[in-house]
């Protein structure tokens, strides 16, 4: 499977639209670094290849 290096500089935007925030450039420029930075950290567990015969999880109903 390809993986998709998302364009977190696109999600912030549309985040700062839809959450009617305005952010200055330092500040955008910080989630930019956390949100790499939190991907690196994601990207070995994306990679661990899964058992195709194994069951997702289920959902909790109330």
């Amino acid at each position: 499977m390809t993986q998709v290096t998302p364009d977190w500089a696109a999600y912030v935007e549309q985040m700062e639209q839809v959450l009617g925030l305005q952010l200055d450039e330092a500040r955008r420029q910080e989630l930019l670094t956390q949100f790499s930075r939190i991907a690196a950290m994601a990207e070995p567990l994306m990679d661990y290849p899964l058992d195709d015969r194994l069951e997702v999880a289920g959902v909790y109903r109330a």
